[in-house]
C-alpha cells in the first residue's frame, strides 16, 4: 500500500462532492442537537469534524448514517440524495461507518466479525475484499480465528476499520478512532486512515485528538453547540488562535 500523500499534494480540483450534507438538523425529542449543519467531503478528500464531547460530531455521524432521521436538510451521496434510505440501504450505497467504542462481536472471531461487515456483497466479493482487509492489517491474519475480544485495542480499531471495509464502501464514516488507545497506537491508526485516504477513499474523521486529525486532514470543520463555527483548509486551522486556543491546547 503506498505511503499517504501530504494534504497539500491534494489537487484543487478534486473532483464532484461525495458526501454533501446540507442544512442539517437532528434532536432527540425535544432536545435540539443540531442545528444547520452543512459539510462537504469531496472525491478523495479526508475531512475532518473536530469539536468538544456534547458538540454534535457522534449525532452526525449518525445521521449521514441513516441511524437517525434529520428534523430538515438533505445528506446527499455523489450526488443523489438519499435522506430516505434505510441505514443498511446506505450501506449498499455505499456508506461505511466505524462507530465510537469499536463495537465490535467479541465471542466471534477476527474472522467472523470481518465477514458480518462485508453482508451485502457476494461472497466472491468478501472474498477479495478479505484478502485485501488481511493483506492491509497483518495482525489480524494472524488472529483471524481468535475471539475478537482477546484482541488489544489497537488491534480491535484495526478490525472495526476493516469490518468496514468489507462493505466496500466510497464514503468511509469514523467515530473517534483513537479513543482509549496508548499514543504509540494513536500514530499507527492515524497512519492507516492516512493510507486509506492515498488509495482514494473519501473519509469523514470525527475526533478530539484535533492535532492529530488536522495533520492528516484535507479539510477541518470545527462543530460547537451543534453549529459549524469554523471551516477551512487543515494547515489554515492549525493556525488559527482560537483552534489552537481550544483545541491545541496552545
Amino acid at each position: 500500500m503506498p505511503d499517504a500523500a501530504p494534504a497539500s499534494s491534494v489537487p484543487s480540483s478534486v473532483a464532484a462532492d461525495c458526501l454533501v450534507a446540507d442544512n442539517i438538523a437532528a434532536s432527540y425529542g425535544r432536545t435540539h442537537v443540531l442545528h444547520g449543519v452543512s459539510l462537504k467531503v469531496g472525491q478523495g478528500q479526508l475531512v475532518t469534524l473536530i469539536g468538544a464531547n456534547g458538540a454534535g460530531k457522534t449525532t452526525f455521524l449518525r445521521v449521514v448514517s441513516g441511524l437517525m432521521p434529520c428534523r430538515s436538510g438533505t445528506v446527499s451521496l455523489r450526488g443523489a440524495n438519499i435522506n430516505r434510505l434505510s441505514s443498511d440501504k446506505r450501506v449498499r450505497a455505499g456508506v461505511a461507518q466505524v462507530p465510537e467504542s469499536r463495537q465490535i462481536f467479541g465471542r466471534l472471531s477476527v474472522e467472523d466479525n470481518l465477514r458480518l461487515g462485508g453482508y451485502t456483497r457476494t461472497e466472491a466479493e468478501r472474498r477479495e475484499t478479505l484478502a485485501d482487509v488481511y493483506a492491509m492489517f497483518p495482525i489480524l491474519t494472524e488472529r483471524k480465528h481468535h475471539p475478537a475480544l482477546t484482541l488489544s485495542g489497537g488491534q480491535q480499531q484495526m478490525l472495526a476499520i476493516g469490518r468496514a471495509l468489507m462493505a466496500r464502501p466510497t464514503m468511509l464514516l469514523l467515530d473517534e478512532p483513537s479513543m482509549g488507545l496508548a499514543p504509540l497506537l494513536v500514530a499507527e491508526v492515524f497512519a492507516i486512515i492516512s493510507r486509506l485516504r492515498a488509495r482514494g477513499l473519501s473519509i469523514l474523521l470525527v475526533e478530539q485528538n484535533a492535532q492529530a486529525s488536522l495533520a492528516i486532514a484535507d479539510e477541518g470543520y470545527v462543530l460547537e453547540s451543534g453549529r459549524i463555527v469554523l471551516h477551512g483548509k487543515s494547515a489554515q486551522l492549525l493556525r488559527d488562535p482560537a483552534v489552537q486556543k481550544s483545541y491545541l491546547g496552545m
